[in-house]
């Protein structure tokens, strides 16, 4: 954040409750509190009025007997929250007069906050925007989630390569939580049943469990922008039921008496564990069974405190899935419903059938969770009995349905019989669902048509899409305050509320002063984040050059080494032709690869090895740079995406389900380079086909190229420079002569490619010289860089949620008390 206005004057009451905080709650006083302390006390001061909110809204909710969105997610990546508060509160000017009134910088508190390891990716990055959203659109929200010690990891880059480091976000204490000792619940693991008779002489069973960990609550508040309204993200740490054995101790087993606490809090203790072995996958389904089923007994929970009968737990709460990850849900709820609430099977049923609502992410098929049966017998014995019985009347179902079809039944089976028994979780999740949804118009379609198409046919009625959105708030309005400055002075502050009014923003796109005052905005990030590029990785950058950045998780499917390859071909051409005319150019990437993803790995290799030599090569200059950013994350994000003026979103059509990232820069002015892939054909749309760099095969090419039989060796044979980089590689260029290190690389190319990048290599390449040579024109660039923001108005996570409310939760804002 950046001053805008003039000093005001500061006020007494923030500034003697920093102080305030800085005794009580740090234990300092002025002259000896560290920048910390001051952060921390600037921080709960802002909490504290978050809280009053919160306090108003929860009182709201409870007197109008609302309906409550509750959301559940493995992930939550909420990013920094002081800014974000600031923002939302109307504070910034008010804190940062107070904090200079007491000797310190805000900018300075502002850097010293973690980043919370709540999450990875895309998929945290979502949960997050959507519960900004819903706060900031006053809808009744819960979100729910795992509150992880450690996030999935910091990243360093030495020597070239991803450098695994643990991510102790919470080492110096976050000021943010609420602990909920009294809002705590037991989760059972492994254990057996056993049916028994009720007092009415029915058949109940009662899971005995070998095993218990109690999940307790720590809350997060979640601030509307400039409404009244706060709601929460309530987060689960798991502890042991019992945290100390007094007779181990007694016995000189020292070990073994501290043990429970120690096996109990691992369920909380790492983001996503590798679940490549065997415990990696037993972890990763206890984690998600352990804050589905605190959620659910929390939602249970709300229903008593409110005098509601369970019966009426769909019309109440609405519960959405983010993704396969929380699908163990629909057991778990029709476990508590039948087995703890005594409910008749099919009244529970009904329930749970209107209470659920999927989110698919992805057609990847190893993203589609599974779990083996005697896996899931071990650890949760009374949930597969559940499974059992919701796949033997659903498979009555489909049968009664298409008759005499059995490849059908076996196909929409909950359980795969084929080689390993396992539960499949994303057709429990379509099963136990009133709707699923797609999170981009063309995935929603090819969901329809793939994965899921069984389910599609026989309930049309539940699928539907919602395009993903992102907010406005801390992707332009907190990271790039000259740009919101600029549209406030232009347009006005309503597009703030209601980002479609950027539209408006078209009618000055060939404005002259208008885009000098754009460039200059655009020039001034550009240069902050080439500061911090110098800084890190040493590397300078002029911030004239286009910023081409592909920041994004590292994955084959989303094409860095496409790009790389790219690279590569322009160095060659620059080196041979030093007189050629080409838009001066940094490539920038970030992001982080799996640490059991080694063809990852050697991805980010390889981009470091063609910044070592290109950075390094006089005869280049300044017309090409390189740089891989270590670390990316919503901080770093802050810095990228104001800065771009290109974005790579290259994946192969029909594998990304929809992407954030590419909104994220449309933006702030970013022009995209894409395959017609997830939220790409959507962008390319609004924006229209002259202002989008659109290449490579649409799905349908994709598909058929692989049935008629993919040969990726016969595209390097007829393009000499896709060649020539390939024998590059091959030859240890980039490998400091090591001719082994990217050969698993070139023999996945060659021989598979199951991303069809060299398919795709030459329309990408010919599409890179059409980028190159709009940056000559300047003017014209600019007025596309224009355009680009003013038609992402479609884009926020305001209409996402808007529809989500509408077509699936059917929740709304409460109506104002007479």
């Amino acid at each position: 954040m950046q001053d805008a206005t003039p000093t005001p004057a500061t006020d007494p009451d923030f500034q003697n409750d920093v102080v305030r905080n800085l005794i009580c709650r740090q234990a300092r006083y002025p002259d000896i509190a560290t920048p910390q302390d001051w952060y921390m006390a600037l921080a709960f001061t802002v909490k504290d009025r978050m809280l009053e909110s919160w306090a108003a809204s929860t009182k709201t909710y409870a007197e109008h007997h609302v309906k409550v969105a509750c959301y559940l997610s493995a992930e939550f990546l909420i990013g920094p929250q002081l800014g974000c508060n600031l923002l939302s509160l109307g504070l910034e000017d008010e804190a940062r007069a107070a904090m200079r009134a007491l000797g310190q910088d805000l900018d300075a508190l502002l850097a010293l906050e973690e980043e919370p390891g709540l999450g990875n990716g895309g998929l945290g990055r979502l949960a997050a925007c959507y519960l900004d959203s819903l706060a900031t659109l006053e809808i009744p929200a819960i979100g729910y989630g795992i509150r992880y010690e450690f996030g999935i990891f910091d990243q360093d880059i030495v020597d070239g390569w991803q450098v695994e480091r643990t991510d102790k976000w919470l080492k110096m204490g976050t000021p943010w939580e609420i602990v909920r000792p009294d809002v705590s619940f037991y989760v059972c693991f492994g254990g057996y049943t056993q049916m028994q008779t009720d007092a009415q002489d029915r058949l109940r069973v009662q899971w005995i469990p070998a095993r218990q960990v109690k999940g307790v609550a720590y809350d997060v508040p979640i601030q509307g922008y400039r409404v009244d309204t706060c709601n929460l993200l309530r987060l689960w740490k798991s502890e042991a039921v019992e945290s100390f054995d007094f007779e181990d101790f007694n016995a000189g087993d020292y070990y073994q008496a501290v043990e429970e606490k120690v096996v109990s809090e691992t369920l909380s203790k790492v983001l996503y564990p590798n679940d490549e072995p065997d415990v990696g996958k037993r972890l990763r389904l206890a984690q998600q069974y352990f804050f589905v089923s605190c959620s659910l007994q929390d939602m249970l929970r709300l229903m008593d405190i409110s005098h509601t009968p369970v019966a009426h737990f769909a019309e109440r709460l609405a519960v959405q899935l983010n993704d396969t990850h929380p699908s163990i849900a629909v057991a778990e709820l029709m476990r508590l419903l039948v087995d703890e609430r005594q409910m008749a099977w099919d009244d529970a049923w009904s329930i749970t059938l209107n209470t659920f609502a999927y989110t698919n992410h992805t057609l990847l098929p190893e993203a589609l969770e599974t779990w083996g049966l005697p896996l899931m017998q071990n650890l949760l014995p009374r949930l597969l009995e559940i499974i059992y019985e919701i796949n033997r009347r659903f498979l009555e179902e489909v049968r009664n349905a298409f008759p005499g079809d059995e490849a059908r039944v076996v196909r929409m089976s909950l359980i795969d019989e084929q080689g390993e028994k396992k539960v499949r979780m994303a057709h429990l999740a379509s099963v136990g669902s009133h709707a699923v949804n797609g999170v981009a118009a063309l995935h929603s379609e090819l969901l329809r048509q793939t994965v899921l198409r069984d389910f599609a046919d026989m309930y049309p009625k539940r699928f539907l899409n919602v395009t993903n959105g992102v907010t406005p708030r801390r992707f332009l309005m907190l990271s790039n305050p000259g740009l919101a400055s600029l549209l406030d002075e232009t347009l006005g502050a309503g597009w703030r509320s209601d980002l479609t009014r950027l539209e408006a923003l078209s009618d000055y796109a060939d404005d002259i002063a208008f885009q000098q005052d754009w460039r200059a905005i655009r020039l001034n990030n550009k240069a902050a984040l080439a500061g911090r590029i110098s800084q890190l990785v040493g590397v300078r950058i002029a911030p004239e050059m286009m910023f081409d950045i592909q920041v994004k998780r590292i994955h084959e499917y989303k094409r860095q080494h496409l790009n790389a390859l790219y690279m590569i071909c322009l160095y060659r051409r620059l080196v041979r032709h030093p007189d050629q005319q080409a838009a001066p150019r940094c490539f920038i990437f970030g992001g982080k690869a799996a640490p059991g993803y080694w063809m990852a790995k050697l991805m980010i290799r390889l981009i470091t090895g063609i910044a070592e030599v290109v950075n390094r090569d006089p005869v280049i200059g300044g017309r090409m740079k390189v740089v891989f950013y270590p670390d990316f994350n919503v901080k770093n994000g802050h810095l990228i995406y104001p800065a771009a003026d290109l974005s790579e979103q290259i994946s192969t059509a029909g594998k990304e389900a929809s992407g954030t990232g590419n909104m994220k820069f449309m933006m702030n002015g970013a022009l995209t380079i894409g395959t017609l892939d997830g939220a790409n054909v959507e962008i390319r749309q609004q924006v229209g086909g002259d202002n989008f760099f659109v290449f490579g095969m649409t799905a349908q090419q994709v598909e058929a190229l692989k049935r008629t039989g993919y040969r990726p060796g016969d595209y390097v044979q007829v393009n000499d420079e896709l060649r020539d980089a390939i024998d590059q590689i091959a030859a240890g260029r980039f490998s400091r002569g090591d001719k082994a290190l990217f050969a698993p690389l070139l023999d996945n190319l060659l021989n598979y490619d199951p991303f069809l990048v060299l398919a795709d290599y030459a329309d990408y390449a010919a599409c890179q010289e059409r980028v190159s040579e709009a940056w000559q024109d300047q003017r014209h660039w600019t007025q596309m860089s224009v355009l680009n923001c003013a038609r992402s108005g479609i884009f926020s996570s305001d209409r996402a949620i808007g529809e989500y409310c509408q077509h699936i939760w059917q929740t709304q804002k409460p109506a104002p008390r007479l």
